[in-house]
């Protein structure tokens, strides 16, 4: 009974499906967390159940060893005597049965139950793959090498979790795997070579041997063009398994391969140096977003374009927005934060409660995040943007109320035709690539539904710190922007002609370490009075 309700759930593992994107909210998966946990503690109550079903049959086999092995010395004369004639028939007619009942009880019953219960909250084989994916884009990103993940001692991260965080062997394995899936040769290469170190270093497997990662690694790098080291693999795979038979067909073809390039090499003076030179520039398959160096640099910090005498001319100040009633007597912290185009920062703009509060609102709707799509003016979900999202309206809550009316204070903007508060947690991995806020002339349809006109300008609140990772970046003008919680960053996307400022195209770094949640409101065009912009936009 036990080793079908086994089999069942395995079904059920690997074919039970409640989800259809990653598990991109941190929020979520701190849900998940919990779960497990639970679940931990119920699979220890059923190995306590099954030990002591188990200690009971052991009692009874023991006691039954000892008197069977007195009994059979002298059979006649032990059931010579009635009392064990008497117990003899009871044993076998009664306690055996019993025992077999005994057997047969299922203790897995409350278990499995739970298991099947909460299974339904599980991530499927997509998420499994989307958090793949996100070490990968992580490992670009902040150019991380293998070990570096692998061992968790990731930037920003503390002793104590990262000691809790290494990659085993199959680990490393599967992620090879997820690249290998997707064509992508030079993550597999990595991956697997860091699962071939550890192997070498002597991790054990139950699942992957030598031989299975050999094997990906002569394909992998062969696909790199990288000849010479295609053939290391597959001689050394060979020394382990001489019987391998596509490793066999593999070494004459390389031979070939390598024995035909050298030939060429000869015949061409300075080929040969052109070809390491390729070898040596192998790496990311081509990208689709023009710009991904300097966003990833950004990211990390590096190539910001800000001079000492621009940094000058960069202040602090208490802002009232021109004596604003609410603000006169306390008014807010302004920081600059770019000059060109402008970009402010507001200090302590938000207390930890109403945070918090938001937060709590916004969790139990989380959804993958949309954007804009300018074809169909609808939001759709998009590679490009990996997080979670609602949207929560000032009528809900006093609190979202309250954030809304200090917006409009501030900026004197009108946020009656704006858009909803979106409220957005990136877990693992989560970014959005460069994009703009803004519809441009050739998305004449990007708000058509809203009725309120184009964005005119973003207020982005930062409602958690950020162990690592995680900036706001504007690729054209490489700013950068660092997450500090209870602060808010406010820009325009139009100059006051209406026409688009591209200089304000951002992005959101992809987190490394922590917890990323911010706010965004999107304020329009319709029911605003451009002449309040001047105090704000600078002169272009």
């Amino acid at each position: 009974m036990a080793v079908c309700w086994w089999l069942l759930m395995l079904c059920l593992l690997t074919s039970s499906s409640a989800h259809n994107d990653f598990f991109t909210s941190i929020g979520q998966m701190t849900d998940l967390l919990f779960t497990e946990k639970d679940l931990v503690t119920s699979l220890k109550d059923y190995i306590r159940a099954e030990e002591n079903k188990l200690e009971q049959i052991k009692r009874w086999a023991d006691k039954l060893d000892v008197l069977s092995a007195a009994a059979t010395q002298d059979p006649e004369g032990f059931l010579g005597h009635p009392v064990n004639a008497f117990k003899l028939m009871k044993r076998l007619n009664t306690e055996w049965g019993e025992l077999e009942s005994l057997v047969l009880t299922d203790m897995s019953d409350v278990f499995i139950s739970n298991l099947t219960i909460q299974r339904q909250h599980f991530p499927n084989d997509d998420d499994q793959t989307g958090a793949a994916k996100a070490l990968m884009r992580l490992q670009d990103t902040y150019q991380l090498d293998t070990n570096t993940i692998s061992t968790g001692d990731l930037p920003g991260s503390s002793s104590a979790a990262s000691q809790q965080t290494a990659l085993t062997v199959d680990d490393c394995y599967d992620l090879g795997k997820v690249a290998y899936s997707e064509a992508d040769y030079y993550h597999t290469e990595l991956w697997m070579v860091q699962a071939l170190k550890q192997l070498d270093q002597g991790e054990t497997s139950s699942t992957v041997d030598t031989v299975t990662i050999l094997d990906y690694l002569s394909y992998s790098v062969y696909q790199q063009g990288d000849l010479e080291r295609a053939l290391e693999f597959t001689k050394r795979l060979l020394e382990l398994d001489a019987t391998h038979q596509r490793a066999n067909g593999n070494l004459k073809y390389f031979e070939y391969q390598l024995a035909k390039q050298k030939k060429v090499e000869k015949r061409e003076e300075g080929e040969a140096a052109e070809g390491r030179q390729r070898r040596e520039t192998r790496g990311r398959p081509d990208d689709y977003l023009p710009e991904r160096r300097k966003y990833e640099q950004l990211c990390r910090g590096e190539g910001i374009r800000m001079t000492p005498r621009r940094q000058s001319r960069l202040f602090c100040r208490y802002y009232d927005n021109s004596r604003h009633p609410r603000y006169v007597i306390g008014p807010v912290k302004q920081e600059d934060e770019w000059d060109s185009p402008r970009i402010v920062r507001y200090h302590d703009i938000v207390s930890d409660k109403e945070m918090e509060k938001i937060k709590e609102l916004a969790k139990p709707r989380l959804r993958r995040a949309t954007v804009h799509d300018p074809q169909t003016g609808k939001l759709t979900t998009a590679h490009y943007r990996v997080s979670k999202s609602a949207w929560l309206g000032a009528y809900e809550h006093p609190v979202v109320d309250e954030i809304n009316q200090r917006i409009q204070d501030i900026t004197g903007l009108d946020v009656t035709t704006a858009e909803d508060l979106q409220v957005a947690n990136y877990g693992v991995g989560g970014q959005y690539e460069p994009h703009f806020d803004f519809g441009r002339k050739d998305e004449p349809d990007a708000f058509e539904e809203l009725g309120t006109g184009n964005r005119i300008a973003t207020w982005l609140l930062y409602m958690s710190d950020v162990q690592a990772g995680g900036a706001t970046v504007f690729t054209d003008v490489r700013a950068a922007v660092w997450p500090r919680k209870g602060t808010a960053v406010f820009w325009y996307n139009l100059y006051p002609s209406g026409e688009g400022d591209y200089r304000t195209r951002h992005a959101a770094c992809p987190v490394l370490v922590g917890n990323k949640w911010v706010s965004n409101k999107w304020i329009h065009e319709r029911g605003q009075e451009f002449r309040r912009r001047c105090s704000l936009q600078e002169t272009d």
